[in-house]
């Protein structure tokens, strides 16, 4: 079969574009960005690759006309004010698009709707799953609720918190029941309801095996841990500082923190379970949920991060357009070292950051990171997706990776920060020598102020970095 999956450089997509090639299918892939899209070469031949943007009519054309299904897995808790009004344009394009060609199925992976007051960002996946429905191709709609995974959103936030608040004040919602789903058996819906004529024109809910509070989960996760946390929740705290509570403690930024409190205040519990039988699915408990989650995370086996995707920092636009490094008016601290051992050298760049740290400094990484955020910006709890492992489009605390080539041995890193400018960090070896580059690209007298205030710290930071990857 030939199945269309957009958002395949997304959480969800990543995981499921394996599977669909594991059953035999060629997978059309629509992304945004081609540079952005990573996948083992032996599983090329039936991969396709397509630009696509949703708002844009003339790229849907792209689309080829004998698909047999489609995935639509778009989706965006933040970015601009109008996301929703975005998704409804998306959405329609994409309906219009599919009924024109000979596809069987759309499936779509919404949210739990069954509150009468919705938030925002619930009430735009109902409007999506409304448009879709209207379309000539037969939509199947699995709802969701909380998902639990390695480096899912949501698992993320409740593993920050955990792991950092031992005694937490919290928000009032953290009493709020949710049926959290594991990420596995979201998969196993995905494949099961393809081509299923009995899913045809049908929405389902989707959930695990059990219905918790938010605390509830969070005293889970800590047992799990083995961690003895307290907990205690305020009446009178608002959105707004909830939001703020999230945003300081955890990896997530502002926006996305005031999509998710905004859904948390809301139960989303499964209102039948009538698919589970239909597709003989036996969905988890919270804690086998966790258990699978922990274990990815330790074997360093993470296969998406919520944190790779663009919602999650600064970056805008393609790879490309910040591939190219500026030289003129400029600052550039250059440097560069004669290395002793290339494979090692190479293993220190492409583990750097996150949990690795930067070598050399880390406390200014840190400081760094925690005036970001004191801006609005991402700061640098975001880590990486895994230990030793970078591609294009991944993220590094606050920088994105634009171009990650092994066997050259170059990377280079844009600063996604809050910052009067922009910033560049490249690391390139050639011949027996380490070049490292860390440009910035000034706006205005700010630009350049700020540029001469963190010079001092440079020749602290950049020398002791590339002299710590040199060393055996």
């Amino acid at each position: 079969m030939k199945i269309l999956l957009t958002g395949a450089t997304g959480y969800i997509g990543k995981r499921l574009l394996p599977l669909l090639l594991d059953q035999g299918h060629e997978v059309i892939c629509c992304v945004r960005d081609k540079n952005r899209f990573y996948f083992p070469e032996k599983a090329s031949e039936n991969i396709k690759l397509i630009e696509v943007d949703f708002l844009n009519k003339e790229s849907l054309e792209k689309i080829p006309n004998d698909i047999d299904a489609a995935y639509y897995l778009i989706h965006s808790m933040s970015g601009a004010d109008n996301y929703d009004q975005l998704e409804s344009i998306s959405a329609t394009n994409f309906k219009e698009k599919i009924s024109k060609t000979n596809a069987r199925q759309i499936i779509y992976l919404s949210g739990i709707v069954n509150d009468k007051s919705l938030s925002k960002h619930l009430s735009s996946r109902k409007a999506v799953e409304e448009i879709l429905k209207t379309g000539k191709t037969p939509t199947t709609t699995l709802r969701a609720g909380i998902i639990v995974g390695s480096g899912s959103a949501s698992f993320e936030i409740i593993r920050d918190l955990v792991h950092k608040l031992p005694v937490m004040i919290t928000p009032k919602w953290l009493n709020t029941r949710c049926q959290p789903i594991a990420i596995a058996d979201v998969l196993e819906f995905l494949i099961k309801a393809l081509l299923n004529p009995k899913t045809y024109k049908e929405s389902f809910d989707i959930g695990g095996s059990d219905i918790l509070t938010y605390k509830e989960m969070l005293f889970q996760f800590a047992e799990a841990k083995k961690l003895k946390r307290y907990i205690f929740t305020l009446p009178v705290m608002t959105p707004k500082l909830s939001s703020y509570w999230l945003y300081f403690i955890t990896s997530t930024s502002f926006k996305l923190a005031s999509a998710l409190v905004s859904s948390m205040k809301v139960e989303v519990v499964c209102s039948d379970d009538r698919i589970n039988d239909l597709l003989n699915v036996k969905p988890m408990s919270y804690h086998e949920a966790l258990q699978k989650a922990l274990l990815k995370i330790d074997e360093d086996a993470v296969a998406s991060s919520w944190k790779d995707a663009q919602i999650s920092g600064q970056f805008k636009g393609s790879v490309a357009y910040y591939l190219k490094v500026p030289k003129k008016d400029c600052f550039i601290d250059r440097r560069k070292r004669e290395i002793i051992n290339r494979d090692l050298t190479i293993a220190k760049i492409w583990s750097i950051g996150g949990e690795t740290g930067w070598y050399y400094g880390d406390w200014l990484w840190s400081l760094r990171g925690f005036i970001d955020k004191l801006f609005g910006g991402v700061g640098a709890r975001r880590g990486r997706t895994s230990r030793h492992e970078i591609h294009t489009g991944d993220v590094l605390d606050f920088w994105r990776v634009v171009y990650a080539n092994k066997k050259e041995g170059k990377l280079i890193l844009y600063a996604e920060m809050k910052l009067p400018g922009e910033a560049w960090l490249e690391f390139k070896i050639f011949n027996n020598t380490l070049y490292q580059a860390a440009t910035f690209r000034p706006k205005g007298i700010l630009g350049k102020l700020y540029w001469y205030a963190v010079l001092p710290f440079h020749g602290f930071i950049f020398n002791g970095m590339i002299n710590e990857l040199v060393l055996e």
